[in-house]
């Protein structure tokens, strides 16, 4: 049923695939799919008890990837809050330093 199912999204993707001449690329959001089919694979028993650890590497693989890549993106939304905070606090100190003036002392 797995393979079904990589069939029919190989099958429903072909038509939006790019010409030849640039290389396939992955997304996130691929990999993130890859994952639920491993998931949804391994629960209705599609693996052999002699395939597990194999498949099993692969997911805890694919897991860390996608945890780090997550980090990653986190990390980088919040420098470019904290970057438009500093600007936004910065246009507020120089409109108002009369009032910051008597805080201070």
């Amino acid at each position: 049923m797995a393979e079904e199912q990589a069939q029919q999204t190989a099958t429903q993707e072909a038509p939006a695939q790019a010409p030849a001449t640039e290389a396939p690329q992955l997304s996130i959001a691929d990999l993130q799919a890859l994952m639920n089919i491993i998931d949804v694979a391994s629960s209705r028993g599609a693996f052999r008890a002699n395939e597990l650890s194999n498949v099993g590497g692969i997911a805890d693989k694919l897991t860390k990837f996608l945890q780090h890549v997550a980090d990653q993106q986190k990390a980088q939304a919040e420098a470019q809050k904290a970057e438009g905070g500093a600007i936004d606090e910065g246009k507020i100190g120089d409109a108002q330093p009369d009032q910051a003036a008597p805080e201070q002392k």
